[in-house]
């Protein structure tokens, strides 16, 4: 896979992961089945699909890399001015450890009290690019990794996990065995002692799993998530391993997959989006799932070239053109969609249960 088809494949991976997993967001696996019986198409907007802040901050790292060429003090100053201003736009669905982290942005403290001592999968969800762009730079691949993660999270099991996905994406778009990719996940995540040993624990114990045939719902519940896959790093990360050890090559089931497990959908099937999509390029993707995709100011084309853009960028080593969003349409959506996500969130108040 060269490497503006991966990169692409993975944010419109991440994109149609995050919209078709948004509407079962925190349902159980038994009340997603009775309200949605078919996984076949989106359900939040009469059959049309809008995506959340997984797909927003994949976005904002692609434009990151895109204006730094992979300079890291550039990167930071950038991102860090993006995540100030996304929150500025009041996203919907923000996560509690992300909003303190941003508001400490706001406050300008130093550097060293950035983030805070989290776990949750926040980092993980925007990790995948990184180990598309810097797939042969695996120091720089690292350290942006480690840059983006403890501006909102600070624990070290987060940093573990982000890296985890950032691997995977490497792994799909050359086609190494999945042997290969534990070794590097090993070896790059030995410095971080215990969070490391017990993350590739995990990871291999996925994908015994995996290669026995379990199903990844019944490898769920062996992580202790019987009502559905949580935010916490170590439940999803294995969980979308699994999918993708599973699945490697074939989008829609692997996300249909993932989704079926319940919890933290939208971010589950993100991440997992990216990595397959990192390997299967934008034709692996049901086109039909891409044309029903009505996110806007973001649409398909312009993460299209946001994409094909920031791979070219972090391959020279050299900054790009700004790939900016009008503010006003920014605006505009973001009060859209509060109302439809709240309109919802009401709807979930029915039956059935």
């Amino acid at each position: 896979m060269a490497r503006s088809d991966a990169a692409i494949g993975c944010i419109l991976g991440t994109a149609v992961g995050d919209a078709l997993g948004l509407s079962c967001e925190g349902l159980s696996r038994d009340r997603q089945k009775r309200w949605f019986p078919s996984l076949d198409g989106y359900h939040l907007l009469f059959g049309k699909g809008l995506c959340s802040d997984d797909t927003e901050h994949t976005c904002m790292i692609a434009q990151s890399i895109l204006v730094s060429g992979g300079n890291e003090e550039s990167f930071t100053c950038d991102f860090v001015r993006r995540l100030r201003w996304w929150l500025a736009g009041l996203p919907a669905g923000i996560g509690l450890a992300t909003l303190r982290s941003i508001l400490k942005l706001w406050l300008f403290v130093p550097a060293g009290w950035r983030g805070v001592h989290s776990a949750g999968n926040g980092p993980a969800m925007r990790s995948a690019l990184f180990g598309v762009c810097f797939a042969d730079d695996e120091a720089r691949l690292t350290r942006l990794n480690r840059i983006a993660t403890r501006l909102t999270h600070t624990d070290p099991k987060a940093e573990c996990g982000a890296l985890a996905i950032a691997l995977a994406a490497r792994c799909s778009m050359r086609g190494q065995a999945f042997e290969a990719y534990l070794a590097d996940l090993a070896r790059l995540t030995a410095p971080h002692g215990a969070a490391g040993i017990e993350l590739v624990d995990l990871a291999r114990r996925a994908h015994s799993s995996a290669t026995a045939g379990e199903p990844t719902e019944v490898f769920v519940q062996s992580l202790n998530c019987a009502k559905g896959v949580s935010g916490y790093m170590y439940h999803s990360v294995p969980a979308v391993l699994h999918a993708w050890f599973s699945h490697p090559r074939d989008y829609a089931q692997a996300v249909t997959v993932m989704i079926r497990c319940g919890g933290d959908t939208d971010t589950t099937a993100a991440m997992l989006g990216a990595i397959v999509g990192a390997g299967v390029g934008r034709r692996g993707i049901p086109q039909k799932w891409l044309d029903d995709l009505v996110e806007w100011p973001r649409t398909v084309a312009w993460m299209e070239d946001l994409a094909a853009k920031a791979a070219r960028a972090a391959q020279r080593g050299e900054p790009g053109a700004a790939h900016p969003l009008p503010i006003a349409g920014l605006a505009l959506r973001n009060m859209g969609f509060f109302v439809l996500v709240l309109a919802h969130g009401l709807r979930r108040l029915l039956p059935p249960y």
